[in-house]
């Protein structure tokens, strides 16, 4: 006994995914095997900054054979000291791995491949996800063996929480004394609830143990970061629309995200609109292909900024969106709706005089806006049009599908005709800064990614992107290539880092380049009375005070 250790484990696990009740489970496992086990908590922050943390030892003798003898449990993991890691979130995982709490030497650690975004990475104006692949490869350096599982799948698959995937997993580590029996058995299997959970339990058991197999054949040819990368690549089986001929004159590794992308176009509009697609990108690849030079690096990268600008945000996309099967199915499992449950769903608009005049023809639109800007000149509030649509409802529903079925007015909209125009000079730019070198090309490619968000967010991120093509991309002050691709990129990282734009603006200046011209906003003086009755609208809306 005296060089025998307690088994150590930790558990991370974010708000609401049962890491409580998974730690439980353990604990009751354990002591229904006859085993001495102490677990504790250490709750973690709200708005995603950090995981609830659940820390158990289990001795690995039984309680009989004990005797008098008493075990003196740790009440907090100790770096480097862990037999188990296991977490509901990727970066989570990663995070205790950076905190010192795994070792090569003897820690396991088994982690979900699902991300939930921090706040941090929300706020970022660019892409601010951090790379998976580093958190698995962090993972993989300091840690003895490793298991990275789908559980956000299973636990759809299941309709339960994730805690009982993770549950299914730890049993199957091979590292706790407890008997799969044990597991299910503290469970049970009475309700449809528990049904579920031993469903969810028995797919993450059988993922480990599929691993393991996987790991014991692959292991002499493949390092541990490629048989993860092989078992776990995303594939794009689907039929492609796309005719083989028609894709053989693009490089091979842009094949399965151009039928991605050409299905995509097509769903949005129609085929007519996915062949425009096609027109533009061509047009891209011959510019880049003329260097012989053997890079797609332009190509792709356009492939995938032009089918996002393409597939442009309308009120006729976001019915078609809300309307969908699939939608209804994820609210349903999110829901947890049994048979004979009524699920209900309410859909909260408030469409603005914008948004009305982007579906409009260009000369009625142009009135409206006019209309609506001299009322905003006087100090009046933009009008908006506040609605509840039960989606669950025949009125609900199709009015979603009406709205849908106006895909056919899209192109005489003001809103298509405007952004043909932007993407149109998009293209010609990319085209032409891809025949004077693929670097140039490729970051006047990127920064289509300043374009995201609505409202006011997408109108000051497209301000951006129109403010580098007008003034960067053919300024006689950057006659040379890559001079004009590092100050390009230069800009539109500046852009994505200050969402005010003053430092985008200081940026442009420091090159000798004109900033954005001023934005005017009227005044707008109202008495005591009026904000109060303004607060309190907020509140009936369903807004915040």
């Amino acid at each position: 006994m005296k060089n025998k250790k307690p088994i150590s484990i930790l558990i991370c696990a974010l708000g609401g995914e049962g890491g409580g009740v998974l730690t439980q489970w353990v604990v009751d496992a354990a002591r229904l095997s006859g085993f001495p086990v102490q677990a504790t908590s250490i709750p973690g922050v709200a708005q995603r900054t950090g995981a609830t943390t659940y820390y158990i030892e289990i001795y690995p003798d039984l309680v009989k054979d004990l005797g008098h003898q008493e075990i003196v449990f740790g009440l907090n993991p100790l770096p480097g000291q862990l037999d188990l890691l296991i977490s509901s979130e990727l970066l989570e995982a990663a995070r205790q791995v950076s905190n010192g709490m795994s070792s090569s030497e003897k820690t396991m650690v088994i982690s979900s491949t699902g991300r939930v975004l921090t706040t941090a990475e929300k706020m970022h104006l660019g892409d601010g996800r951090v790379d998976s692949k580093q958190l698995i490869s962090l993972i993989e350096q300091f840690s003895h063996s490793n298991y990275f599982v789908d559980m956000v799948s299973m636990t759809h698959q299941a309709s339960t929480v994730i805690s009982s995937v993770m549950l299914g997993c730890m049993a199957s580590s091979g590292l706790l004394p407890m008997g799969i029996e044990a597991y299910k058995k503290v469970i049970g299997e009475s309700t449809q609830a528990q049904k579920a959970s031993l469903k969810g339990f028995n797919l993450g058991l059988q993922s480990i143990e599929n691993q393991k197999q996987q790991l014991a054949y692959l292991d002499s040819v493949l390092n541990p970061t490629d048989s993860y990368l092989n078992k776990n690549q995303i594939s794009s089986s689907g039929t492609s629309t796309l005719p083989n001929e028609r894709k053989e004159r693009y490089p091979k590794a842009v094949h399965d995200f151009l039928d991605l992308a050409f299905q995509r176009v097509k769903s949005y509009q129609n085929q007519a609109y996915a062949e425009l697609f096609l027109s533009r990108l061509d047009r891209i690849c011959d510019a880049e292909q003329k260097h012989q030079s053997g890079s797609h690096v332009v190509t792709l990268e356009s492939l995938k900024r032009l089918a996002v600008l393409m597939c442009f945000d309308d009120l006729v996309h976001v019915a078609r969106l809300k309307m969908s099967d699939s939608r209804f199915e994820r609210v349903s499992k999110e829901a947890r709706v049994g048979e004979n449950d009524l699920l209900k769903i309410y859909d909260h608009f408030k469409p603005g005089v914008e948004e009305l005049a982007a579906m409009l023809p260009v000369d009625i639109a142009k009135s409206l806006l006019s209309w609506s800007a001299r009322r905003q000149s006087k100090g009046l509030s933009a009008l908006s049009l506040p609605l509840k649509l039960g989606s669950h409802t025949i009125h609900g529903l199709l009015t979603l599908k009406l709205l849908a079925a106006c895909k056919f007015l899209r192109p005489m909209s003001s809103r298509y005709q405007d952004e043909q125009v932007l993407i149109d000079k998009w293209v010609n730019q990319v085209e032409e800064g891809a025949k004077r070198s693929v670097n140039l090309g490729l970051e006047i490619a990127k920064c289509a990614s300043l374009i995201k968000g609505y409202g006011s967010t997408h109108a000051r991120s497209r301000e951006n992107f129109s403010h580098i093509l007008d003034h960067m991309v053919n300024s006689l002050q950057f006659e040379d290539a890559q001079a004009c691709a590092n100050a390009i990129s230069l800009a539109r990282n500046a852009a994505m880092k200050d969402e005010g734009g003053k430092g985008f603006d200081q940026t442009m200046l420091g090159m000798g380049l004109p900033q954005r011209p001023p934005r005017y906003q009227p005044i707008r003086w109202m008495s005591k009375s009026e904000m109060a009755k303004r607060r309190l609208n907020s509140v009936q809306l369903g807004g915040k005070p």
